[in-house]
């Protein structure tokens, strides 16, 4: 009986503890770290979101630039800071793809972090030169079947999402492509409107200028249904391409033993920052769409994709190098 009371009345100072501190956080700046470069669309998109929490919490939010690895240098740091809601990070759907290529990770993705909430996805868009001389996804396809060693692609990064969403693809076209990885967008999108590269899976927000000035061409999104932004494009999928679909998303997280009340009233402030008129203006120019989950759901769904793409990663023998 001793030791039950002992327990009841450790979880009671642990639950009270756990509530003072969701009281007063933020007690100081919160360091957000991004683990892709500056300037990119998952640097960028975030920002907006970010400008509008600091000003209800009463409190900055620091972005720090930690690139690398896939985005993996950057959630290691994210995993081993202190747990105190101080600390956060912002990735994409890259995050789920990274256990697969990446076996030898310093964390546990499913386990080590706590989801917190999803800004929102966006369609990928295939994008090329129009000196490619192809105006339709098909015609690109059979030109690579023709020459299955002489095409390649560029991405932001070795396991970003950039780089799943033009695996994806490959996989499904039955095609050959070599991989040139930058680390970031603004290198890829300079290699693929001077020529130098084949094409390059982008996120909406960053191609459309570069298709509305002509530099470049859109021959298919990856979404699994048109986009407003770009009505005449096609899906991969309508492409005839089955399972190439491809959803990107961003989404907030914090280290695992971070107190739940902690992550509920950051999430609640997320949602509200989410749904400020100005914010969801600015979203929509950069082709965000809503993705509306709680906690709960938005860790089911990273767990559900690690899974899936763990299979898919092996199937297509995607490797970090």
């Amino acid at each position: 009986m001793q030791h039950t009371a002992w327990i009841v009345a450790a979880t009671a100072i642990a639950l009270h503890a756990n509530d003072a501190a969701a009281q007063t956080w933020p007690a100081r700046p919160i360091r957000a770290i991004i683990p892709f470069a500056a300037g990119s669309f998952t640097d960028v998109m975030p920002r907006v979101v970010f400008d509008q929490v600091s000003k209800q919490l009463g409190q900055p939010i620091v972005v720090e630039n930690r690139t690398g690895a896939g985005g993996t240098i950057g959630v290691t740091a994210v995993v081993r800071a202190e747990p105190d809601g101080h600390t956060i990070l912002t990735n994409s759907s890259a995050h789920t793809i990274a256990p697969a290529i990446y076996p030898n990770l310093a964390y546990d993705t499913a386990k080590d972090l706590a989801a917190v909430i999803s800004l929102g996805q966006t369609p990928m868009v295939m994008i090329m030169s129009p000196a490619k001389g192809h105006k339709t996804v098909q015609s690109f396809v059979k030109a690579a079947r023709e020459k299955p060693d002489a095409i390649n692609f560029v991405s932001a990064g070795v396991g970003s999402a950039t780089h799943l969403a033009a695996e994806r693809f490959i996989h499904s076209a039955g095609i050959k492509a070599v991989h040139i990885p930058h680390r970031g967008g603004t290198e890829a999108m300079t290699d693929v409107i001077a020529g130098r590269v084949d094409f390059y899976f982008c996120p909406l927000g960053t191609a459309l200028p570069q298709i509305n000035t002509g530099r470049v061409l859109a021959l298919a999104v990856s979404s699994p249904k048109r986009t407003a932004a770009l009505p005449d494009v096609p899906t991969t999928l309508e492409a005839g391409y089955a399972d190439s679909d491809y959803t990107f998303w961003m989404g907030i997280f914090m280290p695992a033993k971070t107190p739940p009340e902690i992550v509920v009233k950051f999430h609640r402030e997320l949602a509200k920052a989410l749904d400020a008129p100005a914010v969801k203006e600015k979203l929509l120019k950069l082709g965000v769409e809503s993705m509306p989950l709680s906690p709960a759901q938005f860790d089911a769904q990273v767990k559900r994709e690690i899974g899936t793409y763990a299979t898919f990663a092996k199937d297509a023998g995607m490797q970090a190098n």
